[in-house]
Order: structure tokens, then C-alpha cells, then sequence
């Protein structure tokens, strides 16, 4: 059934009519059928929801999450998980003792907090990938769920891991909103050329995408020099890897002479500067990416790291770091950064053509705020792209809509049962530390 959206102003993305202040959006299929200015009287009826005095934007994309890791929320506090050291004593420390049944509740929180924050559509690379689809299905959220894949040049592990991933994307419902994709963990570091070959014929053949960590400490760079002669990104064209979909997380030391090899590929950069701010970490080149032509996205990472899974507070982190270290106001635009967490995060999942921008023929993800949350300046002295980014909080958003669904309406998410996934995940947090300290770790 067609429904008609109407609001006080409508930011759509698309550079050819921004804004629309008061506007109607008609929805058909989950698609966007049209989107026009609201001229004469508001349209009423039945099919109409009218969200009065409200900023409608396309919903905003987690191109970098792991939804399990809810339950490990807030471990690495003064702890990077960028290093090594800190990845292996404190997150892998935890993992050692987490079991599938200790995954659903903290996949329901995080999906919860996501929709409530605003985000339609996310990217999940972990383990236990078969434990996170359930939920995600029924929250009807958009995504894609990456197997997590560790072989470290074992010859079983690496069967195994390639065994279960091409089990896993091929058990996603046909039609569904969520597709399976392969997770190697860290090409080069955790997942050797062997590896990476077999996981670029398997996503070939499946028709998906690859989702890795990358650069975010150098151990790439200095892999494929060691072996190879020439930096990682060289190395990944030669076997293949920029001819699919693909995202990149973090990309903290990326060498800015190696971007332009990313340009006009499928692989994106999947940017996350409070990580990067609360791990001591170098930020990513994001302008550099951008005048590269580069697909920048924006992502959270985990929760132990991050803490919060707001991408507004990660939109105006990224705003005010890139000024900061370059000493140049503005050096990423508004817009441009709300580009980055819509559009440019569809490009990056695979999406269409017109995904994440509020037009005809996009689908119809898309949020709303209040006029009142969002605390813009004067018109005139403020634009709204602006006030969206550096003067709007992800816990403003007031509804949230995935493919003409609304999973959250004034405010109550209504695909996730919170409360219960708060109160399991207690319980299920309580049982990992208690098989910890009964193994004196």
C-alpha cells in the first residue's frame, strides 16, 4: 500500500533539489515512487503520516560494526585495540570464552541502539555470523553480515573458515534486506595471499563483498614490502580484490600516494574517528580519499573501543578532528560529511545507484528529528546541513524507516524487544566473566 510521508522540511541529498520545506515523499514496495514540495493544503488521509514539525534525511549507514561485541561494551577503556598487544590482552582475553548462546541478546542491543540513533543499514564482520542474521532479520534492518574469518596460514583453519562463510551467505533468504558477505579479518596480518585468493574466488562466484580491517597500524605496508616489494593496495589490485565490493575499516595509515589506485573502484574506505581519537591512532586521510575520488563511509567499530554507536556524534567527530589536524576550518563540508554516512554508505554496501539520497527510485530508508532537536542558528547564518552535523544527537531521532517499514515510531523502537536483550545481556555478561575467573584469566 502506497504511503505518503509529509514534513516541514525534507533534506534529501540529492544536489538537485536539497531541500523541501514543507514536503511529501509517496512510498510503494519500499521504493521511493515520488518526492515533491507541498505547495497548496498538506495531503491527508489513511495512507498519510504526517510528522508536522520534523527534518526528514535518508537514514544513516554503519559501514564498520560488530553488534555481538555489546557484551564486551566498554572493556577497553584506556586500552587500544589497534595495537596488537591491546587486541590480544584485553578483546581476545574476553572472546577466548564467548559461545553462541552468549550472541543473540547482545546482537538485539546493539540493532536497537542503532535504529533509535538512526541508522538504517550497517556492515557486521565478526564470528558466530549465524547467531547475529536472526535478529537482524527481524529487527528489518538493512545489512550485511560479513563471516569473520582468522586463519593465520593454517591450511585447516583456513578450510573451515572458507567452509563455513560460503555455508553462511548461502543460508541468507533470497529477498531479503541482508545479504551474507566474507570477513577476512586483516588481509596479510591474520589472512594470508592463499586465503585472500580463495575469499576473492568465493565472493566472485556468490556475487558478494569482502569486509576487512585495514591499515590501521601499517602491518599491511609492511608485509607486502617485505614479501612483495611495493605497498598493500598494489598487492590486493593484483589479486583481484578492488574489482569487487569491498570495505576497508579505519584505513588510519592508508599512504596517501596509494589512494588513487582505490578510485573508481568498489572498495571503500570505512572511516572511524573516535576509534581512531580514543585509540591514540593517526587519523584517516579522509579529504585526501575524497580528492582522490575514493568512496568514503563512516562506521562505529565496536562498542569496547567506541563506546557508542551514535553516527551523528561520529559525523561531527570526524567534522572536527579532520579541521583540528589539519589546521584548516571546514576542511570536510557538512554536506559532505552527510554524504558520507547516507549515499557514500550504500555505495560501499553495494546499494543502488541512488541509495541513500531521498529521490524517486531510492529506497525508502529514510529518519526523522524534531525541529526543536535540532539546534540550528538563525536561517541565514546557519544551513541545515550544518546544524545536522555538528547541533543534532543521534538520541533525537524520532522514527526510523527501512524499506517503507517503520521499525521506530515517536521514539519506541518496535522491531526489538530492548528491554528483554538489556536484562539478557546482564546475565549473558555475568556468565562470561564467571568462565574467565574460573579459568584464573
Amino acid at each position: 500500500m502506497t504511503e505518503i510521508i509529509v514534513a516541514d522540511h525534507i533534506w534529501t541529498g540529492d544536489p538537485a533539489q536539497p531541500l523541501l520545506s514543507p514536503g511529501a515523499i509517496e512510498v510503494d514496495g519500499g521504493v521511493i515512487v515520488s518526492i515533491s514540495a507541498v505547495t497548496g493544503a498538506r495531503p491527508a488521509g489513511a495512507n498519510v503520516t504526517d510528522l508536522r514539525a520534523s527534518v526528514v534525511l535518508p537514514g544513516l549507514v554503519n559501514a564498520h560494526a560488530h553488534t555481538p561485541m555489546s557484551i564486551m561494551r566498554g572493556i577497553a577503556e584506556g586500552v587500544s585495540l589497534l595495537t596488537m598487544e591491546g587486541f590480544l590482552q584485553t578483546l581476545r582475553g574476553h572472546e577466548e570464552f564467548l559461545t553462541p548462546e552468549l550472541v543473540p541478546a547482545a546482537v538485539d542491543v546493539s540493532l536497537a541502539d542503532m535504529i533509535r540513533h538512526g541508522t538504517t543499514m550497517f556492515a557486521d564482520q565478526y564470528f558466530y555470523a549465524d547467531e547475529i542474521l536472526p535478529g537482524v532479520l527481524r529487527s528489518g534492518m538493512r545489512a550485511r553480515i560479513a563471516w569473520g574469518i582468522v586463519e593465520l596460514g593454517d591450511d585447516e583453519a583456513r578450510a573451515r573458515e572458507l567452509a563455513a562463510a560460503t555455508a553462511f551467505a548461502e543460508s541468507v533468504p533470497d529477498g531479503s534486506l541482508v545479504q551474507g558477505w566474507v570477513g577476512p579479518h586483516a588481509f596479510f596480518v591474520d589472512n594470508q595471499p592463499e586465503a585472500i585468493r580463495a575469499e576473492v574466488e568465493l565472493a566472485t562466484r556468490l556475487g558478494i563483498g569482502l569486509h576487512a580491517h585495514f591499515s590501521t597500524s601499517g602491518e599491511e605496508d609492511a608485509f607486502c614490502h617485505a614479501e612483495y616489494g611495493r605497498p598493500a593496495l598494489e598487492v590486493m589490485k593484483e589479486l583481484g580484490l578492488l574489482d569487487l565490493p569491498l570495505i576497508l575499516a579505519h584505513g588510519n595509515t592508508v599512504p596517501v600516494a596509494q589512494l588513487p589506485l582505490l578510485a573508481g573502484t568498489r572498495a571503500a574506505m570505512a572511516v572511524i574517528p573516535s576509534v581512531a581519537m580514543m585509540s591514540g591512532a593517526p587519523e584517516a586521510p579522509v579529504r585526501e580519499a575524497l580528492d582522490a575520488g575514493v568512496t568514503v563511509a563512516i562506521g562505529s567499530d565496536n562498542v569496547c573501543n567506541n563506546t557508542n554507536a551514535d553516527l551523528f556524534e561520529e559525523m561531527r567527530v570526524l567534522g572536527k578532528l579532520a579541521a583540528f589536524s589539519s589546521r584548516t576550518p571546514n576542511q570536510v563540508t557538512s554536506r559532505e560529511i552527510l554524504e558520507i554516512a547516507t549515499v557514500n554508505g550504500h555505495r560501499a554496501l553495494a546499494g543502488g545507484p541512488d541509495d541513500g539520497r531521498l529521490m524517486a527510485g531510492a529506497v525508502a530508508d529514510l529518519i526523522a528529528v524534531p525541529v526543536h532537536e535540532v539546534r540550528r542558528g538563525p536561517v541565514g547564518a546557519q544551513s541545515l546541513e550544518s546544524a545536522l552535523v555538528y547541533c543534532t544527537s543521534g538520541a533525537s531521532v524520532s522514527h526510523t524507516m527501512v524499506g517503507g517499514s517503520w521499525l521506530m515510531s515517536e521514539g519506541i523502537v518496535r522491531t526489538v524487544d530492548d528491554e528483554r536483550a538489556g536484562a539478557q545481556l546482564q546475565t549473558d555478561f555475568n556468565t562470561l566473566i564467571g568462565r574467565k575467573v574460573a579459568a584464573g584469566k
